[in-house]
């Protein structure tokens, strides 16, 4: 088995419906992943372990997602240089959405996250996938049939509300 290349990690497994979708579109693309949970919170030293020696297992992107104060993607990239994602979860404790949004998008200068939209796991997997796909001519194809396929399908409703009786001058 080849090692992992994106490592998936959350503040607990009450996130895991959430971050499986980032699971679940890397295995369609056949990258390989790990996915944990590490607390920042509640096992802050394990957290930074994991960033520190993300590198050197061979990781090339962490995905990290996390609701309420939503620290772990932060922590995470303050430990590491390998680009981290952050996938802020509306949970249980959270205002909304909006704690964990703002928790992950607003980084100090120096400790950059890139940030998706809230529950937004599956375009943290496409947004790796993207990254590592810079160095991987296969992976890079495989990305290209990917939105060639999303491209197929909203053209293929275009198409359905035409015969439904629906037309509009723009597609004339």
């Amino acid at each position: 088995m080849a090692s992992s290349q994106v490592g998936i990690i959350m503040g607990s497994e009450s996130d895991l419906k959430v971050m499986s979708e980032a699971a679940d579109v890397l295995r369609e693309l056949g990258v390989e992943f790990e996915l944990t949970v590490v607390s920042a919170h509640r096992t802050p030293d394990r957290m930074a372990e994991y960033a520190k020696q993300a590198s050197g297992r061979g990781l090339k992107v962490v995905i990290a997602g996390a609701g309420g104060a939503a620290h772990l993607p932060g922590m995470v990239a303050s430990h590491t240089i390998l680009p981290v994602i952050g996938v802020p979860i509306k949970s249980s404790n959270s205002i909304d959405g909006w704690d964990s949004v703002l928790s992950i998008l607003q980084m100090p200068s120096g400790v950059p996250v890139a940030t998706v939209a809230l529950n937004g796991a599956r375009n943290a997997g496409l947004l790796a996938a993207q990254i590592l796909a810079t160095s991987d001519a296969a992976l890079a194809n495989k990305l290209r049939i990917y939105k060639y396929h999303l491209r197929e399908k909203v053209e293929n409703s275009i198409r359905e509300i035409k015969i439904a009786g629906y037309e509009n001058e723009f597609d004339q």
